[in-house]
């Protein structure tokens, strides 16, 4: 500690000045009068007169943190711990991760505390706990406060609010602003095929990430997600639930798969019948382009299966051809099956079983909360694990209703997909391909389309 010297820290508010025993003068006699008790000879006096001790905004305070890690202290005293701050966790703050690590002792008169004895010590870790004790205590009353909150359909906060939203705080919901459109525009341009990176670019965000995450967002269907649940909002939806489920099918449909913005109708489509390897588009003079086998090329040695492999190349155009006249015949032999009527029957008495499993599952909480019973613990558990199942339930039940939508969607399109088929676009075609076909695989000069599984079963054989 050679070289240190004392800290005297002495703070007076405005309010307190005239209050006897806190004048700057008294602190200063009762502090200088204790460092020659103790023979601390080195010494300085760190004044704040006119400051409140709510904050660790004042001059000297911040002058003695510089001072002490930078090692030129050995000690720093105070008349009373809330000359120092008024707050618990400041307190905390300047002791534990300022003084200590630097090796300064601190001492307050008033509470005969000093860190550099054991007992000192002890009465710090005392503190510590019941602060730590306080700040658990007001997290738990946040959470049960937000809980409710969330649970009566209001909004978090005004932090984090979705894109295509304004928090009104005065009512506490989220309110549509002007990007609301937006973000219904970029649902629709996902479904038709457009990549996020695309719909990033039209609607002059930066990141596609960005559209992956509004996309994702359940708030836009008029929900609140809060640890993992969801609740009914009061604020209005951007879009249905059904266009978000048909939405998260379409990208986990798309996930890993390497979606190009080309014009070609069957890019990461088609793949070798002989030797399994995917076959790309590969430009063959002014003629057009032919279909090639990766294991015939060896441009990608990782996507190579069979480096003997003999599929001949075959003209791009041909396989598009006789696909795009498959999918008009498949199209004009599937019929619509007549909307099940017990559809939203069966979903409407699984949200009644899941509301009322939930508030069995309230009623239960609030007996626990007034005696912890390991009976009672039991009950809960079990009832946690009834309504985990029906919203399982739920979820399966949504996710086969956007399949039987999708199908109906999609055979909608192509049941007069030869009318149209001239009239569309590269993208729009390729937007129907994605939807129904699963791959294409070619076998010498003969191919086989393997549709989705919710469309038909093995596929249908053409010749090349």
């Amino acid at each position: 500690m050679e070289g240190r010297k004392a800290a005297i820290y002495i703070r007076v508010s405005t309010e307190a000045q005239r209050e006897e025993g806190y004048s700057l003068e008294a602190q200063r006699e009762a502090l200088t009068a204790y460092c020659v008790s103790k023979g601390i000879a080195r010494y300085e006096y760190y004044e704040d007169g006119g400051f409140s001790g709510g904050s660790l905004n004042r001059p000297q305070i911040q002058r003695l943190i510089q001072d002490a890690e930078a090692d030129r202290l050995s000690h720093v005293i105070v008349y009373k711990l809330d000359r120092l701050s008024r707050s618990q966790k400041d307190t905390l703050y300047l002791i534990e991760d300022v003084l200590n690590p630097h090796g300064v002792a601190f001492v307050s008169l008033n509470e005969s505390m000093d860190t550099g004895t054991p007992m000192g010590r002890l009465m710090l870790g005392i503190l510590s706990a019941f602060a730590q004790l306080e700040r658990e205590n007001i997290r738990e009353r946040t959470r049960m406060g937000m809980r409710e909150r969330v649970r009566a359909g209001y909004w978090m906060g005004g932090g984090r609010v979705p894109f295509g939203y304004d928090y009104d705080a005065a009512q506490g919901i989220l309110v549509p602003n002007q990007d609301a459109e937006r973000v219904r525009e970029m649902y629709r341009l996902y479904l038709e095929g457009y990549s996020p990176q695309n719909i990033a670019d039209l609607m002059g965000l930066k990141y596609d990430r960005l559209v992956i995450q509004i996309l994702k967002r359940k708030a836009n269907t008029g929900v609140i997600v809060y640890q993992g649940q969801e609740y009914p909002g009061q604020h209005q939806p951007l879009i249905s639930r059904e266009l978000y489920e048909e939405t998260m099918l379409a990208m986990e449909e798309r996930a890993g798969k390497n979606l190009h913005s080309g014009s070609h109708l069957l890019t990461g489509l088609v793949y070798c019948g002989r030797c399994g390897a995917k076959m790309r588009y590969q430009k063959w003079g002014r003629n057009g382009h032919k279909l090639v086998c990766y294991s015939r090329q060896g441009s990608k040695p990782y996507l190579v299966r069979d480096p003997d492999c003999t599929q001949e190349y075959v003209w791009a155009d041909e396989v598009e051809e006789a696909v795009a006249e498959d999918l008009f015949r498949f199209g004009a032999e599937k019929t619509l099956e007549p909307e099940a009527s017990v559809e939203k029957s069966v979903r409407e008495l699984l949200e009644q079983q899941r509301e009322k499993a939930e508030r069995k599952l309230r009623r239960l909480y609030s007996l626990y909360s007034e005696g912890e019973e390991e009976t009672l613990r039991e009950a809960v558990r079990e009832q946690q694990r009834e309504v985990a199942a029906l919203r399982e339930k739920i979820r399966q039940e949504e996710t086969r209703r956007t399949i039987s939508r999708r199908k109906k969607k999609a055979l909608e399109k192509i049941q007069s997909l030869r009318d149209v088929w001239p009239a569309m676009t590269p993208r729009e075609r390729r937007a129907v391909v994605d939807q129904v076909i699963q791959r294409v695989v070619v076998t010498g000069h003969t191919l086989r389309i393997e549709y989705k599984a919710f469309f038909t079963g093995p596929g249908s054989a053409l010749p090349g």
